[in-house]
């Protein structure tokens, strides 16, 4: 096991040092902050919470951290209104709000569509007992060195991923009931894919449950996609991306990965006077509030974002109080939400549970 020692020899520098560089603290040097890092890196070192304080047995802390991909040209909608993030961590905060445990939640930063430097979470990971990831990257090496070393519980992580323990929604039944939708009853043909990050295990399975769909419906075809990253301000990129295209070849309709995306696309052909759904209809996912707020309402699917923060915990809770739990996964069930803007009559507002469909 990688020792705090093992780094400082590598590094030529003080435990002490190391210990500075792992709690985030300000009075090292960059270059030396660098070469402590690098030799982290090298190693494979996790801080062992555990071993932080001689006095410690528990800390009564579990630390969540959460991925921001966009922090210039956000809108209203995102720095005003409860979006995923919000509704798991409110999940998670009703799971132990009656008992002695706390939340220490941090956001780290990504470029786009980029893994976001996973290694800042050395500092978390010494003040915790255990740690919620609230948005799963595969084959994240530094994921597993530190399942090794502290309890851990993915949200939104890769399905089957055999170092921690996966809390997840069902998107790939509730994208494909979605699609189908949209093809069986609005006799949509031509779509249009708004994609989500390449790395990110949700956008994966709604991306695979679209191929699945169009196998299923070979006298349909995908026109185009273009590549968002979650947020609003990607969604109505896509949207002028697609009007670039002349009228007559837009989609029958645009299926986004996310619901932020979506309004962003329903903004942008707004804007165009492009009439949705008459014209092009748009669809998202997860059921955020402002998705029944949008001009038309949207269609969309329904995870169950505070109940994935519940069951992430309350998985994690037993994980710590039982480290030696094999991985596992939760898939919770989706439900196809049904509004205007697929083509469904103007009003309408319907939930309709999703029957699990295994991929391919």
């Amino acid at each position: 096991m990688v020792t705090l020692y093992d780094v400082a020899r590598r590094a030529a520098v003080s435990t002490a040092t190391v210990s500075r560089v792992v709690h985030g603290q300000d009075r090292v040097r960059e270059a030396t902050r660098i070469r402590v890092q690098q030799a982290i890196d090298d190693l494979g070192y996790v801080p062992d919470g555990a071993g932080q304080s001689l006095s410690r047995r528990r800390k009564d802390i579990i630390g969540m951290m959460c991925v921001e991909r966009e922090t210039a040209g956000q809108y209203d909608l995102e720095t005003e209104c409860l979006l995923y993030y919000d509704e798991v961590q409110r999940g998670v905060q009703a799971r132990i709000r009656d008992s002695q445990w706390l939340l220490l939640s941090t956001f780290m930063q990504a470029d786009g569509a980029a893994e976001p430097e996973l290694s800042r979470l050395n500092p978390l990971s010494g003040k915790v007992d255990g740690i919620l990831i609230a948005e799963g990257f595969p084959g994240s090496r530094y994921i597993q060195r530190l399942a090794a070393r502290l309890p851990v519980v993915v949200i939104a992580g890769t399905l089957g991923a055999q170092a921690a323990d996966v809390v997840a929604a069902d998107n790939f039944s509730g994208a494909a009931a979605l699609i189908t939708h949209l093809i069986a009853h609005h006799g949509r043909r031509r779509l249009f894919h708004v994609d989500g990050p390449p790395n990110s295990p949700d956008a994966i399975q709604r991306r695979l449950a679209l191929d699945h769909a169009l196998r299923s419906n070979p006298q349909c075809q995908l026109i185009g996609t273009a590549q968002g990253i979650f947020s609003l301000c990607s969604g109505e990129q896509a949207g002028e991306e697609l009007l670039a295209r002349p009228r007559a070849a837009l989609p029958d309709a645009v299926v986004c990965a996310n619901d932020q995306m979506a309004i962003g696309v329903l903004r942008a052909l707004t804007a165009a006077d492009v009439r949705v759904p008459d014209e092009v209809a748009v669809t998202g996912f997860d059921d955020i509030y402002p998705a029944r707020l949008v001009d038309p309402p949207l269609t969309t699917v329904r995870q169950p974002m505070r109940l994935l923060g519940e069951r992430a915990c309350t998985r994690l809770l037993d994980r710590i109080a039982h480290p030696s739990l094999s991985p596992a996964v939760q898939l919770l069930p989706t439900e196809l939400v049904l509004r205007s803007s697929c083509g469904c009559p103007p009003g309408t507002v319907t939930r309709q549970p999703v029957k699990t469909l295994k991929p391919d």
